[in-house]
């Protein structure tokens, strides 16, 4: 169930609507035609090969079978836990899986490792080598994480029972590297290939409904032939046969291109507790579609909800909740906002099973939103800088057991060094802190980046970093872990508006990791990832300012903490 209540920006939503209609949107998209975001001869091949979501649900409707053969074969052999060795939407999707679903009684417990921070990966290991299967899972088939993380498993079964393709599932599409490696390498227990017609025209933030959503989600005992119906009926509803008042994905994919055009560019998912995951695999979804050529939306997610005179007009809020797990203090906050003026979209699940269906319908809404924008959503040209950025550092390292000199930090003061542009007249770390907060514009939204060790302690400091920026500043604030954001809103980062205002926090590692047969360890590639974004955003000339966290990390963030706070009352006083 969908709703909306648009307040004046009512008419230019519904003037998106009639150019879906006019443009014959909905009837072009069902023929995967390319021209709807390009008049490129070779741009239009390009997205012609990233249309199979489209007709997708059908597709893997026929692959069930095997799914559940796996699963079942994976169970009997007596394996309880799954590591999915994945990144970015197909990745995300299986942790929506988990959370929306848990686990089924007698199922494997799936857990997503989608990271290269040494303190996750030696966490990661909950049980017995010997009850442990890996999914190593992408579609590229040479994903640098996917490859650490590789090795890393691929010894330890070695070192277990000698069998280290008993205990693995090889997800990639046909004629790469991974597949090879599948083959010989490992000789994988299980080999899943995306084909022509079957998957390899997808791309990977629209990947939930192939075989690197589906299979975790079987895994964990999961219906799935149940996901693809409701995903089948929601592409059903969004196609040229239903009215497009009636099509829910018009109407959203309206809001958020007409409203980010008239400056409301944070789509703000207010999510209740039952649904937070699901706002997440939306983030990368959006994010990396939309963000681009100086265009884009920021999606804002796990920010909780002020009160309406406390946000700008800037924002397009949705709002979603669960039948049966509804909370009512945040549909009393969404109410008020509505009241307030602002724009609201209201969308409520029947039950979990509609995630097959919001998925699709997202997916529809996000190349509509793309089509009005005339942005191409199916590339990602900015991605491939840090990466290549930080196969120069890891090139450097393996020779000369150090990274390139960066030159010295602007300021360093007991545990915490800052690097970035120098600000004028700032020499303290915490006048460079104050010159940073003081950078944003009206409508300018934050963004800390962490690559940070995953500790509970860490996490809590930094969404309470979050808190603060944003009920100080009234601004967006953004929140994404390393390596995890390079792979979603890193696109949005540093091909979207110069809108951002980023915080980079890095820091030794306390307990490294080793990568098996590499020159490297988990802890410099982490490193190598953090140093090639920061150098990718100052290429485009981001406000991003590095705080380097010496020693231990926990006194680090608390000191960060306390100079914000400081940063903000000053500040205050001057004014």
């Amino acid at each position: 169930m969908q709703s909306a209540a648009f307040d004046r920006a009512a008419s230019a939503v519904q003037a998106g609507v009639d150019h879906l209609r006019k443009e014959q949107f909905f009837t072009r998209l069902g023929k995967q035609d390319p021209s709807l975001w390009s008049a490129n001869p070779a741009v239009q091949t390009t997205i012609r090969n990233r249309l199979g979501w489209v007709t997708i649900a059908n597709v893997m409707a026929s692959q069930q079978d095997e799914v559940r053969r796996i699963a079942e074969d994976l169970r009997e052999t007596g394996f309880t836990h799954a590591l999915l060795l994945g990144m970015g939407g197909s990745g995300l999707f299986a942790e929506v899986c988990r959370h929306l679903f848990g686990i089924a009684e007698g199922a494997l417990d799936v857990q997503v490792l989608d990271t290269t921070d040494p303190t996750a990966v030696r966490q990661a290991l909950r049980c017995s080598p010997h009850q442990l299967c890996v999914v190593i899972s992408s579609k590229s088939g040479a994903t640098a994480e996917i490859s650490a993380l590789s090795k890393y498993f691929h010894q330890l079964f070695k070192d277990t029972d000698k069998k280290p393709g008993a205990h693995c599932v090889v997800i990639t599409d046909a004629g790469t590297a991974l597949e090879q490696q599948a083959k010989e390498w490992w000789a994988a227990r299980h080999l899943l290939v995306h084909g022509p017609g079957s998957g390899l025209e997808v791309g990977g933030r629209f990947s939930a409904l192939t075989y690197f959503g589906l299979l975790p989600a079987a895994l964990m005992g999961i219906d799935t032939d149940r996901l693809l119906e409701r995903a089948h009926a929601m592409f059903q509803q969004c196609g040229s046969d239903v009215p497009i008042d009636m099509n829910p994905a018009a109407q959203l994919g309206a809001a958020m291109a007409t409203l980010a055009e008239q400056g409301r560019d944070k789509l703000t998912l207010l999510c209740s507790p039952a649904l937070a995951s699901f706002g997440t695999w939306v983030e990368q979804l959006v994010a990396e579609s939309t963000g681009k050529n100086g265009h884009g939306l920021a999606p804002i997610v796990g920010e909780p909800v002020r009160e309406p005179a406390q946000y700008s007009s800037d924002r397009l809020f949705v709002e979603l909740q669960l039948a049966g797990q509804r909370d009512e203090g945040l549909a009393g906050r969404v109410d008020a906002l509505s009241k307030a003026g602002h724009p609201v979209m209201r969308i409520q699940w029947q039950d979990t099973y509609d995630l097959g269906g919001e998925v699709a319908k997202w997916c529809v809404a996000t190349a509509a939103a793309g089509f009005l924008l005339k942005i191409n959503p199916f590339d990602e040209p900015n991605v491939k800088e840090s990466k290549d950025r930080t196969k120069a550092l890891l090139s450097y390292y393996t020779s000369h057991k150090q990274f390139p000199e960066a030159g010295p930090p602007i300021v360093a003061e007991d545990d915490v060094a800052a690097f970035g542009h120098a600000s004028v007249g700032a020499t303290t770390l915490a006048q460079t802190i104050a010159a940073f907060l003081t950078q944003a514009r009206t409508k300018d939204y934050f963004a800390i980046l962490s690559f940070l060790p995953r500790t509970q302690t860490l996490d809590q400091s930094l969404e309470a970093l979050r808190q603060r920026l944003g009920n100080r500043s009234g601004r967006a604030v953004m929140l994404g872990f390393g390596p995890r954001y390079l792979h979603s809103t890193g696109q949005l980062y540093k091909g979207g508006p110069n809108h951002g205002v980023f915080l980079l926090l890095t820091s030794d590692e306390r307990e490294d990791l080793p990568i098996p047969g590499e020159a490297f360890s988990f802890g410099v590639l982490k490193q190598a990832q953090a140093l090639g974004d920061f150098q990718a955003m100052e290429e485009h000339h981001r406000r991003v300012l590095r705080l380097h966290l010496k020693g231990n990390p926990e006194s680090g963030i608390r000191r960060v903490l306390d100079l914000s706070e400081e940063a903000f009352a000053s500040a205050t006083r001057r004014a």
